[in-house]
């Protein structure tokens, strides 16, 4: 299997899991099959629309109708099995997966961004950002809840360490660009299941006035 081969399956599977997680934030609200769907795949894709819109760049999904069919294929299974989707340990379970997929689109789009030249440095940190969380934000503000940025919970800070530094490796290192995208991938992800697993969240005096 080549690189760019693992790098789609892989974007697959994160694909998967960022639409099963709109099961789980909707549970017991008594959405329908129709309504599932429709916020997984926004779940899944919105962040990286949102990208490629200010990028002035063809959208990922038109291209690949792949990730599409995968998000509502995910959606659609979680719907159905729901009380296994939302029972405590699956639903940690998709809480990691949520997390290693965030960590990967988010790397991803920075690469992306910055092989187009586009607002460097800032910028594709920035849109590495919106990618892997705007599908989450939109997924709870159309849920009702709140957002994961509203909250204590140690969730954009490991993807903005994560972009930023793979930035700098970019402009200082960049014949190290394939081993500092895997390893700043695995730095997010590591981060997010430690504070999933510890149940660390954001001191209370940086939340605050």
């Amino acid at each position: 299997m080549t690189l760019t081969e693992a790098s789609f399956w892989t974007g697959m599977a994160a694909t998967a899991a960022f639409a099963v997680t709109a099961v789980a934030a909707i549970k017991n609200r008594g959405v329908d099959l129709f309504g599932v769907l429709v916020l997984g795949a926004i779940t899944a894709v919105g962040g990286g629309t949102i990208r490629d819109v200010i990028l002035q760049q063809p959208i990922f999904w038109v291209q690949n109708l792949s990730y599409i069919w995968v998000a509502l294929g995910a959606s659609a299974i979680a719907f159905f099995g729901r009380s296994l989707v939302t029972e405590g340990q699956t639903y940690a379970i998709l809480l990691y997966l949520d997390g290693f997929g965030a960590a990967f689109f988010a790397i991803h789009a920075v690469d992306t961004v910055w092989k187009l030249g586009f607002g460097l440095p800032a910028a594709p940190v920035i849109l590495g950002m919106i990618t892997a969380i705007g599908g989450g934000l939109m997924r709870d503000v159309l849920a009702g809840r709140p957002t994961l940025l509203m909250s204590r919970e140690l969730y954009a800070v490991p993807l903005l360490f994560a972009c930023s530094l793979f930035a700098l490796i970019l402009t200082l290192a960049l014949e190290y660009q394939a081993a500092g995208a895997a390893g700043c991938v695995a730095l997010s992800f590591l981060l997010r299941a430690a504070a999933i697993h510890w149940n660390l969240r954001m001191p209370r005096w940086l939340l605050s006035k």
